[in-house]
């Protein structure tokens, strides 16, 4: 009896980590933090099907990846990104977006990218 006792809590105390370690180190907590902190991430999954999400001096972005042909290869040729909340884009100059655009040039460098309202008539 006593070692199905003891068996019972070191699963738990495992069970315990495992969480602990799985909540440390997900994405939605690192762009959290990244936003709090007035950082640049980008968190993006290699599937192409699925958007990204992006945080810039305390603003998230969200963007939707569009595969194509590029120089008889299939890429990434477009993405379109938009903001999470209109309100936080307070502050944002010029150079901020195109800061955001070199960064995103760095990892999709065939994709055109296409800012969604209110962004676009910003630029």
């Amino acid at each position: 009896m006593v070692w199905l006792v003891r068996f019972v809590l070191l699963f738990f105390i495992f069970f315990f980590f495992y969480f602990a370690l799985k909540f440390l180190f997900t994405s939605k907590r690192k762009l959290e933090a990244a936003r709090k902190q007035k950082r640049f991430l980008l968190l993006d999954n290699e599937d192409v099907r699925k958007n990204f999400l992006l945080t810039y001096q305390g603003v998230v972005f969200a963007g939707e990846k569009y595969m194509g042909t590029a120089d008889n290869t299939f890429d990434v040729v477009s993405i379109s990104i938009w903001p999470e909340n209109s309100i936080s884009l307070k502050g944002l100059i010029k150079d901020d977006f195109i800061y955001m655009d070199k960064k995103i040039l760095e990892r999709y460098p065939h994709a055109k990218i296409n800012w969604k309202s209110p962004v676009k008539e910003f630029l």
